[in-house]
């Protein structure tokens, strides 16, 4: 066996490693449903959840039809918020993937981090997913905020914090990212919402779960 080989082997297994730990820790369904109930940290409504999956199936469908080769693009969707990150081989490029997001139905924001840059290759889409996996295990691992109100998307070890929550719980979320090892730079694409609005999100009292129950 070649040593490159060797080398994306081994992070394959660091990256099945940190996912099977991540779930261990938390099993975490974000837009979905667990005994045919809407999972409370989700802060979207059901038909949010629904757009989102939409607009980055159908955003990633016109991208390829309109540029195919020419982009390398990763598209994530959040309460009709889309953040688009990856390469591109130029600026023309790189500018018109937010022109065909932006068209497609239910979309209310872009933002695009696009770099004009080479594709990014296996061992660094590696890396990014097992950073990716730190910080959703280290979220977890925080005790006063819910990990799953956050939807976390790193990019050549950028990390992109997505979701519906308070400043207090931004604030929060992005100290923890920034002490993972790897992350370079954290970056928040937040909703923010005041705490009473929180509160209206959450289950009645008494019935509400410890943010990060193991």
């Amino acid at each position: 066996m070649s040593k490159q080989i060797k080398v994306q082997f081994s992070h394959v297994l660091l990256v099945l490693s940190a996912t099977l730990v991540l779930q261990a820790c938390a099993p975490m369904v974000v837009g979905g449903f667990v005994g045919g109930t809407m999972v409370v940290t989700d802060r979207r409504t059901s038909g949010a959840q629904l757009e989102d999956e939409g607009i980055e199936i159908k955003g990633a469908s016109k991208i390829r039809e309109a540029l195919s080769g020419k982009v390398h693009i990763n598209l994530v969707s959040y309460n009709r918020q889309v953040l688009i990150t990856g390469e591109a081989t130029n600026e023309r490029d790189a500018k018109f993937v937010s022109e065909i997001v932006s068209q497609v139905d239910n979309v209310r924001m872009v933002l695009n981090e696009v770099q004009v840059a080479n594709f990014s290759n296996f061992t660094e889409r590696s890396q990014d997913v097992l950073i990716q996996s730190k910080v959703k295990a280290s979220l977890v691992d925080s005790k006063d905020i819910f990990a799953t109100a956050f939807k976390v998307h790193a990019e050549r070890g950028v990390i992109y914090l997505m979701g519906r929550v308070t400043q207090r719980e931004a604030d929060r979320a992005v100290d923890v990212a920034r002490n993972v090892s790897g992350v370079q730079k954290v970056v928040k694409v937040f909703e923010i919402i005041t705490e009473n609005e929180l509160k209206s999100l959450l289950p009645s009292p008494g019935k509400t779960p410890a943010p990060n129950s193991k």
